[in-house]
């Protein structure tokens, strides 16, 4: 056979062995790493931004302090006032968090030797949207009550009287259990669909550079390589908005109800 691609079979893209603890229940791997680099990347940002800006020359903001403040203000302005008002300033450390937390474990996937996403595994988007549904769900008994939480939940304004107990289950299972549902599965479909696509080319590219007489044809895998690369840093910054300002919504529904 002149031609034949060989991929790398999927376990090897998603299953990363362990290092550390290795088969405990608290056995670490390279997407538990890239986890924590993630998390010290975050705090390290913050803290030089703010360490920064609380001296002198923080007056004239730059580096590391400008690009921090200038995502700080888009969440603040692009996501928490047009979702939840002046009201949902306070959430501004909650949700820079998640947004800075996510695209640093999204962006992994473009880096040269390391190429994985983090949320390319269930299990951390699982977490995150766990958590997201805890914390709507509490400011929503915290702020209405328990009763007047589902009754607002299951029984949305204008609904005519024959039809409500249809929508009130239609919005129970939508809100109790498809909100996280498809939070987490947004995430990591999204991921992991790009992962595998990077990967795809990544692999045509190198088998048509190691076969002389298909030179010819190398730069069309090549040039989609790189152009699904910018794609997904695109990718990793969208899949971070959009989470958040979900997040947003959802915490924002839970404090002012429909009326």
């Amino acid at each position: 056979m002149l031609f034949a691609l060989e991929f790398p079979p999927i376990e090897h893209l998603l299953e990363w062995p362990g290092i550390l603890f290795k088969d405990t229940p608290f056995e670490v791997n390279k997407v538990v790493l890239l986890m924590w680099a993630s998390v010290a990347i975050v705090f390290a940002l913050f803290y030089v931004a703010g360490k920064r800006a609380s001296s002198p020359e923080g007056l004239v903001p730059t580096g590391v302090q400008n690009v921090v403040e200038a995502s700080v203000e888009f969440v603040r302005k692009d996501i928490i006032l047009q979702t939840m008002g002046p009201e949902g300033l306070a959430w501004t450390p909650f949700l820079c968090t998640f947004f800075f937390f996510i695209f640093f474990t999204n962006i992994w996937e473009v880096i040269p030797g390391i190429q994985f996403p983090v949320n390319a595994r269930m299990a951390l988007p699982a977490f995150m949207a766990l958590l997201v549904w805890v914390v709507y769900n509490y400011v929503g008994i915290k702020s209405q009550g328990l009763g007047r939480y589902f009754k607002n939940v299951m029984f949305p304004p204008g609904v005519p009287g024959g039809l409500k107990p249809l929508v009130a289950l239609i919005e129970f299972i939508s809100t109790i259990f498809v909100r996280p549902f498809s939070l987490a599965v947004r995430l990591f479909a999204n991921m992991l669909a790009g992962h595998l696509l990077l990967v795809t080319f990544a692999v045509l590219a190198a088998a048509l550079w190691s076969k002389t007489l298909l030179l010819v044809i190398l730069p069309l895998p090549f040039v989609m390589l790189v152009l699904l690369t910018g794609f997904e840093i695109l990718v990793a910054v969208l899949q971070a908005f959009i989470f958040t300002i979900l997040t947003a919504v959802y915490i924002a529904g839970a404090m002012h109800p429909e009326h």
